[in-house]
């Protein structure tokens, strides 16, 4: 008798553990819904009100899951940007360290497969504003902002050995930056002076900017090949930076 009571002591009673479950599907369900409406809809779309319609639920069952709209926009925020923090980091850990260009390459193109994947998510990071929305303090995704732009780092860091030469007469210094950037990016990265900064937002705009047109569809009527597109912008990167190609 004390050996059974031993082994189940640890045990949740299987009340509590489906109702663990059925709140953990109901709160994945909500966050989906929320997508689905500001893809079809944009940011405005996403009211708790809304979801509950869409879900058939009250609304006031709806606020026992998420007490506010902003509680569940900063969960949505955090949740996606933590997924596209996740699939850069991958990129960048699955290639060699001594191949810059391999790295440079590999998290350029997770980065855009995981925006055209999830074009909903790139916009409620990057995109159009949820209106009204005010983020708690520190940002509504602090870790997964920091490893996006230390990745970004990164690569100019990777780039750097073979560039800095191209960049002796650049005139940035530290106060030209957001203390901010620099909180995340000088302790991963010390050695950087302020030209390899620069060039990691220079590089920014050349895969954000490209990325940003294909997911809102302003490619599809000017070309059938925006990954051809896309290559050739890597392409084009590599040279200017000088890394050799692997």
């Amino acid at each position: 008798m004390t050996g059974t009571s031993e082994a189940r002591a640890g045990t949740p009673p299987a009340g509590r553990g489906r109702r663990e479950r059925l709140r953990a599907e109901t709160t994945a369900e909500i966050k989906a819904t929320a997508l689905r409406l500001m893809a079809s809809g944009g940011p405005d779309a996403i009211t708790l009100r809304a979801i509950a319609r869409e879900m058939g639920m009250t609304a006031n069952a709806i606020y026992g899951y998420f007490a506010t709209r902003d509680d569940l926009v900063t969960t949505l925020i955090d949740d996606v940007y933590s997924a596209l923090a996740d699939a850069v980091d991958t990129a960048w850990a699955n290639t060699p360290a001594e191949d810059p260009a391999a790295r440079i390459l590999a998290w350029s193109r997770a980065f855009r497969g995981w925006a055209l994947a999830n074009p909903e998510g790139f916009r409620l990071i990057y995109g159009d504003p949820v209106p009204g929305y005010r983020a708690p303090e520190g940002g509504p995704a602090p870790d997964a902002a920091r490893r996006v732009c230390t990745g970004l780092a990164g690569l100019a860091a990777a780039a750097w050995p073979h560039a800095e030469p191209l960049y002796r007469d650049s005139t940035f210094a530290w106060s030209d930056f957001d203390a901010g950037l620099l909180d995340k990016v000088r302790p991963a990265f010390p050695d950087l002076p302020p030209a390899a900064v620069a060039l990691a937002l220079r590089v920014w705009g050349h895969l954000h900017g490209l990325v940003t047109l294909e997911v809102y569809g302003h490619l599809r009527r000017q070309t059938a090949s925006p990954d051809k597109l896309f290559q050739e912008e890597l392409d084009q990167l590599l040279r200017t930076l000088d890394v050799p190609r692997p």
